[in-house]
């Protein structure tokens, strides 16, 4: 007979698994008047910063000034540091102290433009499923430096006012209280930019699998949990994955949990996925930065590469600028840089991808297609960088640390900062939310849909 434990273990199982494969809500959110004049939605997925390392000090936000307690950082046993640990740089072979910074920083945040400014390299912190959720402790966000590699440097923030993107951030929308999905790094979250899902892999050898003590943390890490969930870097069965890799059990089978990009081919809704250096990495001669576990839509049965979908979906960044210039671009576009223009920390810096990013939205703007379009700028991951604010609880997968995120289009609020509770799956709601789609699962269903940040009042002639 089922004991009261046993049957609250397996309510517990099912909605786990229902979570990690996307289980549908009922029937499509309502349509939001005005939102059809949005005929383009395109989001550019940027990489692993916090909203405080980058945007701490824009006016107005909810930024480092506001810190409070977060701001004190303690040591695993809940010790406070009397000073930081000295930067270390992870681009050094084996790693050293980054001489750079200074080895007595206080405890607290810092600048770190004085040291390390947005043209310049420094270390790649540690971003992965169970470090982070260590780092936030509960909501207190005060553990970031004792579960990293790279010491101090988590608690250091830029100054951003010179970026390209701060400009576009004044005169349009942004949020500042907005979450990454899901716990942990790149390709985690990317995996819930498309699906809200976390990927399973049943059966996956030991080695690759994580253990747990009783209360939860971390004895050995791993890319998989203990009951089959792929939450750490992983490549995709038919590729691309790098040639290094001649062991199949390290990539992770098909999913076929449904996508976004399903439910838009369900309703011939054109979208495509754009990547730098794509058909290069397909071709097999891949740019020495392309990142092969930033391409979720590989990791699917119905758009894995070599099926019809991925030829017709799957595309390079050179045929986006074509689109663009062409002023013919999909309903639904996603936009991944290569390694070398995406911000990541490690082998890249800030200001390569704010170029980047500002002359590919100065496209937009200068094409037919700016009237009817909304471009939405957001990061992956916090990257391992200490932000003050503490994510809502919501399930077993996040939502993780808060990202930047920035609205531009001639339908988005006029210098607004919008603090509506936003993560990921937002994307996945507006999108939903204007084109009549099913829900993906429990948590897009749930989310704000990100219409509070756009001005859809009919425009006098």
């Amino acid at each position: 007979m089922e004991t009261g434990a046993g049957r609250r273990v397996a309510a517990m199982a099912a909605l786990a698994a229902a979570l990690s494969v996307g289980e549908a809500a009922a029937a499509p959110p309502k349509p939001v008047p005005g939102l059809d004049r949005i005929r383009h939605i395109v989001v550019i997925f940027l990489e692993n910063r916090s909203f405080d390392n980058l945007y701490g000090l824009f006016p107005g936000a909810n930024g480092v000034a506001n810190a409070g307690a977060a701001a004190t950082q303690a040591d695993k046993d809940g010790k406070p540091y009397e000073k930081l640990p000295p930067v270390m740089n992870t681009n050094l072979k084996p790693p050293a102290v980054d001489t750079r910074f200074p080895q007595d920083l206080p405890n607290k945040p810092f600048l770190v433009d004085p040291y390390a400014g947005l043209t310049q390299t420094y270390g790649d912190p540690t971003h992965r499923f169970y470090q982070q959720q260590h780092q936030i402790n509960g909501g207190k966000m005060d553990r970031f430096v004792a579960w990293t590699n790279v010491g101090a440097l988590v608690m250091g923030y830029h100054d951003g006012a010179h970026m390209p993107m701060w400009d576009y951030a004044k005169k349009y929308v942004l949020m500042d209280n907005f979450f990454h999905a899901a716990f942990g790094g790149s390709f985690l979250n990317h995996m819930w930019l498309v699906c809200a899902c976390t990927p399973v892999y049943k059966g996956a050898p030991e080695r690759l699998v994580a253990k747990l003590d009783a209360n939860g943390m971390m004895e050995k890490d791993g890319m998989i949990t203990p009951d089959g969930h792929v939450v750490n870097t992983a490549f995709p069965a038919r590729g691309p994955y790098p040639r290094q890799i001649t062991d199949p059990t390290f990539l992770t089978p098909e999913q076929d949990a449904p996508h976004i990009g399903d439910r838009l081919s369900e309703k011939q809704i054109s979208w495509a996925w754009y990547s730098g250096g794509w058909d290069d990495a397909v071709a097999g001669h891949p740019h020495s930065q392309f990142q092969y576990h930033h391409q979720p839509f590989a990791f699917f049965r119905t758009t894995a590469l070599g099926t019809k979908a991925a030829r017709k979906h799957l595309k390079d960044e050179k045929d986006l600028i074509a689109g663009i210039v062409r002023g013919k671009l999909e309903q639904v576009v996603f936009f991944k840089p290569t390694g070398a223009v995406n911000q990541h920390p490690g082998y890249t810096n800030v200001s390569a991808g704010e170029r980047q990013t500002a002359e590919l939205i100065g496209l937009i703007e200068r094409s037919p297609l700016w009237k009817d379009t909304l471009v939405v700028v957001t990061y992956d991951e916090n990257g391992g960088f200490w932000d003050h604010v503490g994510p809502p609880k919501v399930d077993r997968w996040g939502p993780g640390a808060r990202v930047p995120t920035i609205l531009v289009s001639p339908h988005a609020k006029k210098g607004f900062i919008d603090s509506t509770q936003y993560d990921t799956t937002s994307i996945l709601k507006l999108i939903e939310t204007r084109f009549g789609l099913e829900p993906l699962g429990t948590r897009d269903a749930a989310a704000a849909d990100m219409t509070n940040a756009l001005d859809l009042a009919p425009k006098r002639k």
